[in-house]
């Protein structure tokens, strides 16, 4: 690990993740506010912070389920989810801990926290049917940039608009609806689940459309390199969450 990831969190991130993010203020700001944060946990592992994770997660589905102003606490276990999400990462980089197999851990973790975050619209309304089709496409946003990375892309392909903090934040709203407004979204008195499914749906087709445009873009007209050959670690499953 050298010394310039170690002092810069948004150099470090870029350049594990392929993606440079130092024009995003937004971006910028989060990962610095992860790192402040992540120096009261150096001395957890983070393959630990992204089981957390995940537990977590399942957590706000189970208080989701339980319906009145609960998943106003469901709510809190969601941004939870993803503040922890941020801490692995950050943890990782000031230690010295990064390394390919904390990156298959994590991806593995955030692919679960994802469908446990489906499971909590489901829960608060959203058909099974749903639910799948949600899930569905999250696996397939994922799997689609992580064999693109394995046959040679060096970036993200495209930072699209169903990224995992859109997934999280659909989610936190929809918990946070339904605690304060039990009855229904107000002016149509559709469920919450109902609600945001639908919105993270168009969120997800438009995803789509962005990064497979991206890949075209990042892979037409390659030649083939047999990745195990290649020189590059295959850090498929990197997500930008």
């Amino acid at each position: 690990m050298t010394d310039d990831l170690h002092e810069d969190p948004v150099a470090g991130w870029s350049r594990l993740h392929g993606e440079d993010v130092s024009g995003s203020r937004v971006v910028v700001g989060w990962l610095r506010l992860v790192h402040v944060l992540a120096r009261r946990v150096d001395r957890v592992p983070p393959d630990v912070l992204s089981v957390a994770g995940v537990v977590v997660a399942a957590g706000a589905v189970g208080l989701a389920a339980l319906g009145d102003r609960w998943p106003l606490a469901a709510f809190v276990l969601v941004v939870a989810t993803g503040v922890l999400d941020g801490l692995d990462g950050a943890v990782a980089l000031r230690t010295g801990r990064a390394r390919p197999l904390g990156a298959v851990v994590d991806a593995v973790a955030d692919r679960v926290a994802d469908l446990c975050l489906v499971a909590v619209l489901v829960v608060l309304g959203a058909p099974g049917w749903a639910g799948a089709a949600l899930g569905a496409a999250v696996l397939l946003h994922e799997y689609a940039r992580a064999r693109a990375q394995g046959v040679g892309m060096g970036s993200a392909g495209s930072v699209t608009v169903a990224e995992r903090p859109t997934r999280l934040i659909v989610t936190a709203v929809a918990c946070a609806g339904a605690g304060t407004f039990p009855a229904g979204t107000p002016g149509t008195g559709w469920s919450w689940g109902v609600v945001s499914a639908l919105l993270w749906a168009g969120i997800a087709v438009v995803g789509l459309v962005q990064l497979a445009a991206g890949i075209r873009r990042e892979l037409s007209g390659r030649p083939w390199v047999d990745p195990p050959r290649s020189g590059r670690s295959d850090e498929a499953g990197d997500d930008r969450g």
